[in-house]
């Protein structure tokens, strides 16, 4: 399972966006933040911000699908 996080965080950095991710917008409670597959099932929430003149990526929860949700 860490090494899923690990590898996932890893493709997070370089591309949010990336296909193996399958980043997609959140509606309801999570409205505003994204989420992306790190393994068969676990999600990451995220959002996408500014920090210092840049983009980031700020994590807010990592966890299986019914952790996060």
């Amino acid at each position: 399972m860490a090494e899923d996080i690990k590898e996932a965080l890893e493709l997070l950095s370089e591309d949010a966006f990336h296909p193996r991710l399958k980043t997609h917008k959140l509606k309801g409670s999570l409205k505003g933040s994204l989420a992306c597959s790190a393994g068969y099932n676990l999600r990451i929430i995220f959002k996408i911000v500014e920090y210092e003149k840049s983009e980031a990526v700020l994590l807010e929860t990592i966890g299986t699908y019914e952790e996060v949700y």
